[in-house]
């Protein structure tokens, strides 16, 4: 009698909006907890004496190789227990270490304080994109999974509004204090709303398999990923995707105050707001898209973020060109709605392309790629290419890390496009779209 309770509470549409917005609000936390470092890193960097290279490493290699190498077992024990235990614990994990990196006082401590974060975030990501495919039909994932990624926009517009105003009023370390405590208060939540659905419910009989086959061994499952021509393309225009994106988040505060001049308080008020704005769009949209687009050609997954990107192009021209912070912030709004559009498609095409045993660890796999590339590169990227040129060029040395993004973001296109001639192939995706 409870199961059949549970088993109708989960299916009513109401109650999977509920819990998707839930797991927004949670992602936000994730992506806010992760992100602050940015609008934190010119006060961090003058209080604790650090390099752009050191900067660049805490917000990416630290955190991305405990992250990512962390996700593939989570992932693991995701499709083998409930999904809301897993999350629930690492939403606290990494709001404790969040909270730590206030009182970090050199590069050592705070960087141990952000492998913690990392450790943490890696039960987030890829037990929620299981979660949310066992409440939305394959037809309707790319927008259920929209909703869920847009705690990337919203994370890092709070995190740069809200950080940046408690860095300038009361100092940076009690802005980690601050980010960090609503997790706890969201831990618990999870834990008491969201009822775990059955494995694969929406899901039909496909390739000859019953939807609610039992998981396969860590490793069978990671080498079939990799095994998948699709999924491989996938993963690699993702992490390029990521690198570009990454890349620009992190340095972007920075880059205003020092090349373009704004002050922190303008930085929290104005930049914030173009970053939350244009993500939120971006990031629906192309999970609307995706919905509709893919239904008429499935290429459209991988097309959708290939012209994002394209367009993007001499945006980052301009960037460097603009005299005034102004006109820089405007332009650095299009990159900022289009960068995102690569990770709704992405996550429909991993989860629509692997039979719901393996979709948690099929996740974790692509986030594995994603960050490792994305979120351990790019940022360290930038800021290694700033310290090389600081002798010749000063404080305007970030605008020459940012010129080497440009090519980076060519070969993102044609990754991309590479995705969608595989895309097309997928005899599982032709089946579920």
């Amino acid at each position: 009698m409870a199961a059949a309770a549970m088993t109708g509470e989960t299916s009513r549409p109401g109650y999977r909006y509920l819990v998707v917005w839930i797991l927004a609000v949670v992602y936000t936390l994730n992506f806010l907890d992760r992100q602050i470092l940015s609008i934190l890193a010119e006060p961090i960097r003058k209080d604790l004496n650090l390099t752009d290279t050191q900067l660049g490493m805490l917000g990416g290699i630290a955190f991305a190789a405990f992250y990512t190498f962390c996700g593939i077992p989570v992932g693991w024990l995701a499709d083998r227990i409930k999904r809301i235990w897993i999350m629930s614990a690492a939403c606290g994990l990494w709001s404790l270490f969040t909270m730590g990196c206030g009182a970090a006082t050199n590069f050592v401590q705070l960087a141990i304080m952000r492998m913690g974060v990392g450790v943490g975030e890696a039960g987030g990501s890829p037990p929620s994109y299981s979660l949310i495919s066992d409440y939305f039909p394959a037809k309707e994932r790319g927008t259920g999974l929209a909703i869920y990624s847009l705690g990337v926009p919203m994370g890092s517009m709070l995190g740069s509004a809200i950080g940046g105003w408690i860095a300038a009023n009361y100092g940076w370390r009690m802005a980690f204090y601050w980010v960090g405590a609503p997790g706890l208060l969201m831990a618990l939540i999870l834990f008491l709303v969201v009822r775990e659905p059955k494995r694969g419910g929406l899901d039909p009989v496909a390739d000859g398999q019953a939807a609610h086959e039992p998981p396969p061994p860590l490793l069978s499952a990671v080498g079939a990923y990799f095994a998948n021509r699709t999924l491989v393309l996938v993963a690699v225009s993702s992490g390029l995707s990521a690198f570009v994106g990454y890349a620009g988040l992190a340095w972007n505060p920075p880059f205003l105050i020092r090349v373009k001049g704004m002050s922190l308080t303008e930085v929290a008020a104005y930049y914030s707001l173009v970053l939350g704005i244009t993500g939120l769009i971006g990031t629906f949209l192309a999970g609307w898209l995706a919905d509709r687009l893919g239904h008429m050609d499935r290429r459209w997954y991988a097309w959708i973020p290939a012209v994002a990107f394209t367009v993007t192009i001499p945006f980052w021209l301009l960037i460097l060109w603009a005299p005034t912070w102004q006109l820089t912030l405007a332009f650095i709004a299009v990159p900022a709605l289009l960068n995102n559009m690569y990770l709704a498609p992405a996550l429909a095409v991993v989860q629509n392309a692997v039979p719901p045993a393996r979709r948690t660890i099929s996740g974790a796999t692509l986030l594995f790629v994603l960050n490792l590339v994305g979120l351990g590169g790019g940022p360290v990227f930038v800021g290694r290419i700033s310290d090389m040129a600081k002798p010749a060029y000063g404080d305007h040395s970030l605008a020459v890390g940012f010129a080497a993004l440009v090519p980076m973001v060519l070969g993102t296109v044609l990754t991309h496009l590479a995705a969608s001639a595989s895309i097309a192939r997928d005899k599982r995706l032709a089946a579920a779209v």
